[in-house]
């Protein structure tokens, strides 16, 4: 069922103009897409919920936009040469190449779902007097299924820690995990991948030297961490912000733009004194949560999700995570990385890299608290939770709709502009009233179709409203807004258009309640 519905999104973005196959013409490329023309309004707008959340609402976080191209000691330093890797399994029968922590994970998820399964057996046995919380606690069944869980997990977390990619295939064998695909389990070794793309820079094949596009976008902070902080003159603690692309050769992409080779992020570093990390850290969690909740999508489709394995350089890490159509997975990662960065920037380049506190009277090496998110992953996430198919029939009359129930301030296309009929006067005063709208608002003009059809066009665009003009327009300067969610119908004078529609509408709005 969620398998459907997830392949019913992926051709209702294409169908849209959301998200297409990036060339398409040629039978596309792999892991690569392209964001129509609903589709990059989304994205910008989501890059605008974060960025204002972070750099207007904090006078201690700026924001910096480096270079994909870095000097290749970078990822020496960061580890990324040598580190940067993905262990990787392939089935013999099949010929398709996995992660095995990834194929050890969903055998988690199976435990997970199987708890569920049982709550919800029990939640319909015994109704509202059900507490699922004490048969979470007492259930056998469940009970046994939180042990294997927690076994597998802390197995796996084990082997991971120690790099062992034995025991990875051997958990994989012990659990009888088989390929997706073929169903058997006939498995290569596990090997680990690195996830780099390598090119070329100069100008002859002679004198070229190797570099990197950039694998995350967090590096570009740290290099230019002293430039921000003498230019701005900040004061721990500060924050720096980017928003940019990065690369990735992902064997393993699937799942749409959920895991792609080509993607955005959304990354900031905050700076902090030494043993204050994990403060900060705590802090972040929770308003981090807060900012992806405000969106309307319910709580409950969000959880946290502490890292059994840390990498090298991090003290505390932690997930978001929301309920997509196939599972729960990461939306936001929150890390406390202490002076890994900065230090190993530092021993590389030679150049000291430090920050004079003066109420310490001391200098040190920042400490830092990262918050980073794919671009694209909180793209789906919200057009996953978006996505409605609603059955409208009455009275024996067939009727569905399929809606993108999208918070306004996100939505693409702000309003829709529809004269009742493409006569009579009615074209030229909804064209007014679009002209008056259209430098505060992203509005779209239909005329064409009945409005019913019109209407049900905008909603599967995820427009929260239109405004219809007909022919009492002409007479008493009104207009009828219909809303998308309710499909209700209010009157409304076209002098008081622009404040109800600001106030639905502004992201203001939005960010006056982080």
């Amino acid at each position: 069922m969620a398998e459907d519905l997830f392949k019913k999104l992926v051709a209702h973005c294409k169908e849209y103009g959301y998200v297409f196959p990036s060339s398409d013409l040629y039978d596309g490329l792999g892991a690569v897409y392209d964001y129509g023309q609903y589709g990059v309004e989304l994205k910008n707008n989501i890059k605008k919920y974060w960025w204002d959340s972070m750099t207007r609402l904090h006078q201690n976080i700026v924001g910096i936009d480096s270079a994909i191209f870095m000097h290749p000691t970078v990822w020496k330093a960061s580890g990324h040469v040598d580190a940067f890797n993905d262990p990787l399994i392939d089935n013999k029968d099949s010929k398709k190449r996995y992660r095995a922590d990834v194929l050890i994970e969903e055998q988690i998820a199976k435990y997970e779902e199987k708890m569920e399964k049982e709550v919800a057996k029990a939640q319909k046995r015994f109704g509202e007097k059900f507490d699922a919380i004490l048969f979470v606690q007492t259930n056998p069944q469940v009970l046994e299924y939180a042990a294997q869980k927690a076994k597998l997990t802390e197995r796996m977390a084990k082997a991971l820690n120690d790099n062992n990619l034995e025991e990875l295939r051997q958990i994989i064998v012990d659990y009888k995990i088989v390929c997706p695909v073929c169903g058997t389990a006939n498995w290569t070794e596990v090997r680990q991948f690195n996830l780099m793309f390598a090119t070329e820079m100069g100008s002859t094949a002679e004198g070229a030297s190797k570099i990197y596009l950039r694998p995350e976008t967090a590096q570009g902070i740290f290099v230019n961490f002293l430039n921000v902080q003498k230019t701005g003159r900040m004061k721990i603690p500060f924050g720096i912000a980017q928003i940019g692309k990065a690369f990735r050769n992902e064997i393993v992409a699937r799942q749409f733009i959920f895991r792609m080779r080509e993607f955005e992020q959304m990354e900031m570093q905050f700076f902090v004194r030494p043993g204050s990390e994990l403060e900060w850290f705590a802090q972040w969690k929770e308003a981090r949560m807060k900012w992806h909740q405000l969106l309307g999508f319910g709580s409950e489709n969000y959880r946290f999700h502490d890292h059994e394995k840390l990498a090298h350089y991090a003290n505390a890490a932690c997930d978001i995570e929301y309920r997509f159509p196939f599972g729960f997975k990461e939306v936001e990662g929150i890390h406390s990385r202490t002076d890994f960065d900065l230090s190993q920037h530092q021993k590389y380049s030679g150049k000291k890299i430090q920050y004079f506190d003066t109420e310490l009277n001391e200098s040190y090496t920042p400490y830092v608290v990262e918050t980073s998110i794919g671009v694209d992953r909180m793209f789906l996430q919200i057009l996953s939770a978006a996505y409605c198919e609603e059955d409208l029939s009455k009275e024996g009359k067939q009727d569905s709709r399929i809606v993108l129930k999208l918070p306004p301030a996100l939505a693409p296309v702000k309003m829709a502009v529809m004269p009742l009929v493409k006569k009579e006067g009615l074209p030229e005063k909804a064209q007014e009233i679009l002209e008056m709208l259209k430098y505060d608002f992203n509005c779209q003009y239909d005329e064409k179709d009945s409005i019913g059809k019109r209407y049900r066009r905008q909603d599967a665009i995820g427009t929260p409203f239109c405004i219809t003009i007909d022919h009492q327009s002409l007479e008493d300067n009104a207009v009828t807004i219909r809303h998308r969610d309710t499909m209700e119908q209010e009157r409304v004078a076209i002098d008081c258009l622009y404040a109800i529609l600001k106030e639905k509408t502004d992201l203001g709005n939005l960010l006056r309640r982080i």
